[in-house]
């Protein structure tokens, strides 16, 4: 059998080989879907994501946005899909594109953004993604090495064959991340272009998100943390790189005119008022505490401990990251037992033990231990049809019982909202001011709500971080 392997693998690749042509190249791509397909795929991922991840409601923004990416689209290689761009409400760092023409991006990153080329520029590198087909050119190679792997282990019978031949199709795809994003880098230039704004505003956006990304993670270096980054364009390749500079240097030749838009101006104006940070709709945190408006309800975490508000969950943990205690919410039927709720939630053989019921305003909880060998702390809150569950667990070789009072603090404090707690509830917002004589960084920072990072910040939102302070009359980006 040994002897025949290579001609069954040549066999197998010849079989599993489908091609297109690359809109953007010209040349064969190796692909297992055509455009319909790819279409279809796009689709139903949007329907999922928009299932999942809430969108701004704020119709104006929307609109600029895909006004923007557009323009864009139309001078692409792919000027004839219909694009959808929208933008999630997140105060995540990022954006990203699905197979199709669907693009977003998260107002995290707009926050950061200084110009109309600049959101330009960021817009066309997603497009850049779609044109060349980067989603389903991934897809692909996932589909084949997996499926040459199962082919390759019943022509060998060495189960061990296809375990290698699938960390080399792992290994392939990742491998083409860097060169898929350098190629998006030179599309969205050429789109930028092509459209008319600086095919330079991708070394600009570039050097922004570098600058929140040093700043994230000094921040989280001194606290003993990491900190995640941006994917795509801005992780890919530093503002030196030498294959960059060359593709944003022939996508300047494309330029036509010397006008080269950059629109401060308008963007500023499309993204004051827009929500910095939390929303409302998602969850605030000020301090140690975790409010929500349209749940009523919020929580008290301990001192030190960092409490990461995500759409699906509310987590918070220890400064060393050892102690864990997560929050999720379910609707179900009004007027359960909360303890059987626990209990089938839990989903052990193993009984709960130390089981201690509570009671507040308008709801019912108990807490228990789950045993085992990582024994964890859990909890329930029952109001009318809302179930609050809770998770605490350890890792590494921290134990249950030197964090289980954190623990069961967190899921104590569970309450509704006062007066007071709605007014620090409500979410900040991106404010426009012209800056005076006498304005510095330092001087903005006194009254921003920000707090200890302030000035950084506002550098950082205005492109002037590390040092940099604003000019007589420049429109700036606060915080209020």
């Amino acid at each position: 059998m040994r002897l025949t392997l290579i001609p069954l693998l040549v066999l197998i690749l010849l079989t599993l080989q489908g091609c297109a042509v690359n809109p953007v190249t010209g040349k064969q791509d190796f692909v297992m879907m055509s455009e319909s397909q790819e279409l279809a795929m796009g689709r139903q991922a949007n329907a999922q994501i928009s299932q999942q991840m809430p969108m701004v409601d704020d119709p104006a923004l929307q609109a600029y946005v895909q006004k923007v990416g557009e323009e864009l689209a139309r001078n692409s290689h792919r000027s004839t899909l219909e694009y959808h761009f929208q933008v999630v409400d997140s105060a995540d760092i990022n954006a990203f594109a699905l197979p199709g023409g669907y693009i977003y991006m998260n107002r995290g990153l707009m926050a950061y953004l200084n110009s109309e080329a600049e959101l330009a520029a960021v817009l066309g590198h997603e497009i850049g993604h779609v044109t060349a087909r980067h989603g389903v050119r991934q897809q692909s190679m996932a589909m084949g090495s997996n499926l040459l792997g199962q082919l390759v282990t019943i022509g060998t019978g060495i189960p061990a064959a296809g375990d290698l031949s699938n960390m080399f199709g792992t290994a392939l795809v990742k491998g083409y991340g860097r060169d898929m994003e350098l190629e998006a880098d030179g599309l969205g230039a050429q789109y930028l272009a092509r459209t008319g704004y600086r095919p330079d505003a991708v070394l600009d956006v570039l050097g922004v998100l570098k600058d929140q990304d040093t700043f994230a993670r000094e921040q989280a270096a001194a606290q003993g943390k990491q900190v995640e980054t941006y994917h795509g364009l801005f992780a890919s390749h530093p503002t030196h790189d030498q294959r960059l500079q060359q593709v944003v240097g022939q996508a300047r030749e494309l330029s036509t005119g010397t006008s080269q838009r950059t629109g401060r101006e308008e963007y500023l104006k499309a993204i004051e008022g827009m929500v910095f940070g939390d929303s409302e709709a998602q969850g605030v945190v000020r301090g140690q505490r975790f409010y929500h408006v349209p749940l009523n309800m919020r929580l008290d975490y301990p001192a030190g401990w960092t409490i990461l508000n995500r759409p699906d969950v509310v987590l918070g943990h220890t400064p060393d990251e050892s102690a864990f205690i997560a929050m999720t919410l379910e609707t179900v039927t009004a007027g359960g037992n909360v303890r059987d709720l626990l209990r089938q939630r839990a989903g052990s053989q193993q009984p709960l033990v130390q089981e201690q019921t509570f009671s507040g305003s308008g709801y019912q909880g108990v807490m228990a231990v789950l045993p085992g060998q990582s024994p964890r702390r859990v909890g329930a809150i029952l109001r009318k049809d809302q179930l609050f569950l809770f998770v605490g667990a350890v890792r590494g070789q921290a134990r249950l019982e030197n964090h289980d009072a954190g623990f069961t603090s967190v899921i104590r404090s569970f309450g509704g909202l006062s007066a007071a707690d709605r007014k620090k509830a409500a979410p900040l917002h991106i404010r426009l001011v012209r800056a005076g004589k006498s304005d510095t960084y330092a001087r903005l920072a006194r009254n921003s709500p920000l707090g200890g990072d302030a000035e950084a910040r506002l550098r950082l939102l205005n492109g002037d971080w590390p040092a940099g302070e604003p000019e007589v009359g420049q429109w700036l980006k606060v915080v209020r």
